[in-house]
């Protein structure tokens, strides 16, 4: 067995990243109105402790832009708790999952050539993981890939740190950039993530703007192919 089953990289999250973070980063804020429901919580109380990282400069999170996702998580029976700490073997003691959401290495035009995380926490992640820790790993459009580049290498996954746009997979619009990933259009994986724990959880299309592509190692199911 693969001793990196427990990570996933996204390079083309759903449509929630601006152009450019410092031209509209006041302009995207969580929607206070969505309150989720879980008919089935994978938990019913005291579930893995789920860590959303804060400590690096990061566009989303669990208080933020990211709340949403946390409440949902919350609601599915996990502990969701945000991370303000460097990632080290003792910060990530008891937790089962975490989620690092488009981090960034420096402020304005640095950020495009600048990673993120240090030597030293790419190691304490690559080690947790081994150890059975789960990692959710997201990087949108440039430049959050460089951020997040050096820590998704180490898992055998290569960022393009630019921008994507697929004539094929573009919507009815006809916007290159804004793109549809179906079964129908073979560009949707059948894996457990996407097809869930019953037919309620099952995704049957999910649809992306702009974002970056991803290459993985042989053996790695890409979710949304190009």
């Amino acid at each position: 067995m693969s001793p990196f089953r427990g990570w996933l990289a996204l390079g083309v999250p759903p449509a929630l990243a601006a152009l450019a973070v410092s031209a509209v980063q006041a302009q995207q804020m969580a929607d206070s109105s969505f309150h989720p429901v879980v008919a089935h919580p994978a938990y019913r109380s005291a579930g893995p402790l789920v860590l959303i990282d804060q400590a690096h400069r990061n566009f989303h999170t669990a208080a933020d832009r990211y709340r949403p996702f946390a409440d949902l998580l919350r609601f599915d029976g996990y502990r969701v708790e945000g991370l303000d700490a460097t990632l080290t073997q003792e910060s990530l003691r008891g937790a089962g999952v975490l989620v690092i959401a488009n981090a960034l290495g420096a402020e304005g035009p640095a950020a495009y050539d600048t990673p993120a995380f240090t030597a030293d926490e790419v190691q304490a992640v690559r080690e947790w993981v081994e150890a059975g820790g789960s990692l959710l790993l997201i990087a949108d459009h440039a430049p959050f890939g460089a951020g997040a580049e050096t820590l998704a290498r180490a898992f055998g996954v290569g960022m393009s740190q630019g921008f994507t746009q697929d004539t094929a997979a573009a919507n009815n619009a006809g916007n290159p950039t804004f793109l549809r990933f179906t079964r129908d259009n073979g560009l949707l994986s059948n894996h457990p993530i996407t097809t869930g724990r019953d037919q309620a959880e099952r995704v049957s299309v999910v649809q992306t703007f702009t974002g970056q592509s991803l290459t993985v190692t042989p053996g790695a199911t890409a979710l949304l192919a190009l």
